[in-house]
C-alpha cells in the first residue's frame, strides 16, 4: 500500500466516525428525552424515522455538490448540519418539534458526510484492488460509531443529563474538520460547465444503466436481509425463552462477523473479484436464512448469526467499488447518493413490511421468504461484470 494511497484514509475514516457518532448519539438520546417528557411510542417512532427519511431529499443534491466541489466544502456543510442538530437538541429542553428538527439536521449531516467520504475514498485508489481495500477499511467506521456514539451519550445522560450529552455530541464533528487537511484538495468544477452539463445529469440516466441498476438491486436485497435478521432474531429469541442478554449476544455476534470480514477483505482483495464475492454472498445468505429458523439453541443461533454476518458484511465494499468503476468520475458522488437514498428508504419501509408479514405468516416464514428472494436474486449477481484478480 503506497504512502500516497494510505495517507488520506485515517482522515476519511475519522471524519466518517465523528459525524456518524454524533448522529447515533443523538438518535439514542433524543427518543429517551422524548419518553422522559411523556411522549408516546408513536411519537418516538416518528422521531426515529426522521433520522433516515430526512436525508433522502438531500442525498442527490449532496452527491452532485460533492462531484462539483470535492471533499472539503461539502464536508464543512455536513459538519455544520450535524453540529446544528446536536446543539438544537441541547437547547430544545425536551421540546418535541425542536427534537424532530434536530433529528433531521443530524441525519442530513451524517448522510452528506457519508456520501462525501465514500466518494473521496474511492478516488484515493489507483486500481480495483485498492478500491476494495479502502472501502473495506471505511466500512469499519459505521460499526465503531454505532458503538461510540450511543455509549458516550448514555454515559453522559446518566452522569450530567441530556443537555450536557447533546453538547458533547455537538463537538464531535470538529474532529472531521481537524483532520480534513490530510485529504488532498480537488479542483472544483467550473459552475458554467456544471450548468451546461445539467440536462445530461439526470439521476434517471444512472438508473437507465443495467449494471448500476443491478448493483443497487443486489445491495437493497442484501441490506433487507440484514434488516430482517435484526427484526426476526429478537422475536425468535423471545419465542424460545432467551433472556435479553442472550439475544444481544446473538446480534453482537452478527456485528462482530461483519467487522471481521471487513478486516479480512483488504488482505484478500488481490485474490478475489467483486462478482465472486457477490455471487458467494447471495448464495450463502440464502442458505443461512432458510436454515436459521430450524436451530433452537442459543449457541446454534450465534453460529448462524456469524455465518450470516460474513457474507452480508462483504457486500458494501464490493458494491461501492463497482459503482465507482461503472460510472463517470464526475458522477461518483451522485451514484453513491442514489445508493444511500435507496437504502435509507428501505430501512424506513422494510421493518413495517416485516411487521405485517410477521404477524400474518410468523417470524420463521420471514427468513424463508427472504432466503428465497435472495436465492432468486443471485441470478443477478452472476451477471455482474467480471474482473480478473491481480494475484501477487
Amino acid at each position: 500500500m503506497s504512502r500516497a494511497f494510505f495517507r488520506p484514509l485515517p482522515a476519511l475514516i475519522l471524519g466518517q466516525i465523528s459525524l456518524h457518532s454524533t448522529m447515533t448519539g443523538v438518535r439514542l438520546a433524543a427518543p429517551l428525552q422524548a419518553l422522559h417528557e411523556g411522549r408516546s411510542a408513536w411519537s418516538v417512532g416518528v422521531l426515529l424515522a426522521l433520522f433516515a427519511l430526512a436525508p433522502v431529499a438531500l442525498a442527490i443534491p449532496g452527491g452532485r455538490l460533492a462531484d462539483r466541489l470535492g471533499y472539503h466544502r461539502p464536508l464543512r456543510l455536513a459538519t455544520a448540519l450535524a453540529v446544528a442538530g446536536a446543539a438544537l437538541a441541547a437547547a430544545a429542553n425536551g421540546q418535541y418539534l425542536m427534537l424532530c428538527l434536530a433529528a433531521m439536521l443530524c441525519g442530513c449531516g451524517a448522510n452528506l458526510g457519508l456520501i462525501v467520504v465514500q466518494r473521496s475514498a474511492g478516488r484515493t485508489a489507483a486500481d480495483a484492488t485498492q478500491r476494495l481495500q479502502v472501502f473495506s477499511w471505511l466500512g469499519m467506521g459505521p460499526a465503531l460509531s454505532n458503538l461510540f456514539g450511543p455509549v458516550l451519550a448514555g454515559m453522559l445522560i446518566d452522569l450530567a443529563g441530556f443537555r450536557v450529552a447533546f453538547a458533547a455530541l455537538a463537538m464531535l464533528p470538529g474532529l472531521a474538520l481537524a483532520v480534513a487537511r490530510l485529504v488532498p484538495v480537488e479542483a472544483a468544477r467550473p459552475a458554467a460547465a456544471s450548468a451546461a452539463d445539467a440536462p445530461a445529469r439526470h439521476v434517471w440516466d444512472l438508473l437507465g444503466q443495467a449494471p448500476v441498476r443491478r448493483l443497487l438491486f443486489l445491495n437493497w436485497l442484501l441490506s433487507s436481509s440484514w434488516d430482517a435478521h435484526n427484526f426476526v432474531v429478537p422475536i425468535l429469541g423471545h419465542q424460545r425463552g432467551f433472556d435479553a442478554t442472550t439475544i444481544g449476544l446473538v446480534l453482537g455476534t452478527f456485528s462482530a462477523a461483519v467487522a471481521a470480514v471487513r478486516l479480512i477483505i483488504p488482505v484478500l482483495a488481490h485474490r478475489v473479484t467483486e462478482r465472486q464475492v457477490l455471487v458467494g454472498a447471495t448464495l450463502c445468505t440464502s442458505c443461512i436464512l432458510v436454515a436459521y429458523p430450524f436451530v433452537s439453541s442459543a449457541w446454534a443461533m450465534m453460529v448462524c448469526a456469524a455465518l450470516l454476518g460474513l457474507p452480508l458484511g462483504s457486500v458494501q465494499p464490493m458494491v461501492l467499488s463497482l459503482l465507482h468503476e461503472m460510472t463517470p468520475e464526475d458522477r461518483h458522488g451522485e451514484v453513491i447518493a442514489l445508493r444511500s437514498m435507496s437504502l435509507s428508504l428501505s430501512s424506513s419501509v422494510m421493518p413495517l413490511c416485516f411487521g405485517v408479514l410477521g404477524a400474518a405468516l410468523g417470524a420463521s416464514a420471514l427468513f424463508w421468504l427472504m432466503g428465497a428472494a435472495v436465492g432468486a436474486g443471485s441470478l443477478q449477481a452472476f451477471r455482474v461484470p467480471a474482473r480478473t484478480p491481480v494475484r501477487t
